[in-house]
């Protein structure tokens, strides 16, 4: 069945955030915002589509529509609520509850933090630190880039089962520690900043695993991290972690053109065809960078500045792979992920494979392929697969094709990207050749 969302294509990525944002403030409950607002859309879908006539301006239509919602759907819970009372009380029993709160009014601006982006706006009230680091992602695909929970599942390598129930634990968490929607001010903006950040950058990282050629801008999470990022930049443009994110993005967007082959099967680094790349875009990624550069050291400064290195390389040969090794080492003891240690290996991996033959270039290279087969054991699973992916691109670069083959064959049947397992099988007939 297709997502109803997807026939809206930019226009909802552009109105989602801004209806969440009102319905929010108006109901004040991010839960109810987030469900009447997709009944709304919903509503919007089949009136397009029947020939109902013209919405006019989507965001409007759907806040209209959904507050319309919410105030029958509570009208109709207080009717009930009252023939409850009356049997409970005819039966002797006590009364319960009186009726729901009326809406808040419709020109009470406090909930929506005044000018602040929609996006954003919603971002700093999902990225709560009474939430985890799962629950914040998974609430921000939702409430901010209105992705389904199919679709979240999707992109997280996750049950639709396992999604529904992280969303819903989420908002009720935000909700029991919070109570009614509200944007925080900004000094608590300033303080949950690298949290945003954090989860802006997630959703980056799902985008640049999952869709690596999206054709419906609601999946082009990619495009939207980005617009996140303009934001962010606008709000804090001072920031070097701000521009540093920003940077990171660009650049791997700017990259993004050539990542697939003609059957659709990614493409490693070392087979791009860099000329495809998207100059303008790396020009503004690297400006970022420098000025991110110049006025920190935090993580995504260093993302930036290895970013940073890959592209503007000429060749994948010509990348100065000592000074990406040296970079996600200081990643590391800044932020030390499971997959900066997996990618810091990995960089090792090349810059060893590129020198001349001798023994302690082989000594080094058994080194590094014990400490990804832990990783490739014990990281999560993200990073182990990562792992795994390097391990066999090593057997593959040492000539060991037997080895090789059967290392993509095993991750052609696990690995949750299409184009990633096309690949895989690539290489694994080709060891076998």
């Amino acid at each position: 069945m297709t997502d109803p969302l997807a026939a809206l294509g930019d226009d909802f990525v552009d109105a989602w955030p801004r209806i969440v944002r009102a319905l929010a403030a108006y109901t004040g409950s991010l839960e109810a915002a987030e469900e009447v607002a997709a009944e709304a859309v919903a509503r919007a879908v089949e009136q397009a589509g029947s020939g109902g006539g013209p919405l006019g301006s989507l965001a409007a239509w759907c806040i209209a529509v959904g507050k319309r919602t919410w105030v029958d759907d509570g009208r109709h819970a207080a009717v009930e609520r009252r023939h409850v009372q009356r049997v409970a009380a005819e039966s002797g029993g006590r009364a319960g509850e009186t009726d729901v709160a009326p809406p808040a009014d419709d020109d009470d601006r406090a909930g929506l933090g005044g000018a602040l982006d929609d996006r954003l706006a919603l971002l700093f009230v999902a990225c709560d630190p009474a939430l985890t680091e799962q629950a914040r992602l998974v609430l921000g695909l939702r409430v901010v880039c209105g992705l389904s929970t199919p679709r979240i599942a999707a992109h997280l390598g996750i049950q639709p089962s396992a999604a529904a129930a992280r969303l819903t634990r989420a908002k009720h968490a935000l909700a029991e520690a919070r109570g009614r929607f509200h944007v925080p001010e900004a000094p608590e903006r300033r303080v949950r900043l690298p949290v945003v950040l954090a989860s802006v950058a997630g959703m980056f990282t799902v985008a640049h695993r999952d869709v690596l050629d999206p054709q419906d801008p609601i999946d082009d999470l990619g495009r939207q991290s980005l617009s996140i990022a303009d934001a962010l930049v606008a709000e804090y443009p001072d920031d070097s972690e701000v521009r540093g994110l920003r940077a990171v993005i660009r650049l791997g967007l700017a990259r993004r053109p050539g990542r697939l082959d003609a059957a659709g099967a990614a493409v490693p680094l070392d087979e791009v065809d860099r000329s495809r790349w998207d100059r303008p875009l790396i020009e503004a990624g690297l400006d970022d960078a420098a000025a991110a550069a110049r006025r920190g050291e935090g993580r995504f400064v260093l993302e930036a500045a290895i970013a940073g290195l890959h592209t503007s390389a000429p060749s994948f040969a010509e990348t100065d792979w000592e000074r990406v090794v040296s970079f996600y080492a200081e990643l590391e003891r800044v932020w030390g992920a499971p997959s900066v240690v997996v990618a810091r290996l990995s960089a090792d991996l090349h810059r060893t494979l590129l020198e001349q033959p001798s023994g302690e270039r082989t000594a080094r290279l058994r080194a590094i392929e014990r400490a990804l087969g832990e990783c490739a054991e014990s990281a999560a699973p993200y990073a182990a697969t990562d792992a795994r992916l390097a391990l066999a691109d090593l057997a593959w670069r040492d000539g060991r094709r037997a080895a090789a083959a059967e290392r993509y064959a095993a991750l052609a049947a696990v690995v949750p990207t299409e184009s990633v397992r096309r690949f895989c099988l690539r290489r694994a007939g080709a060891s076998q050749a």
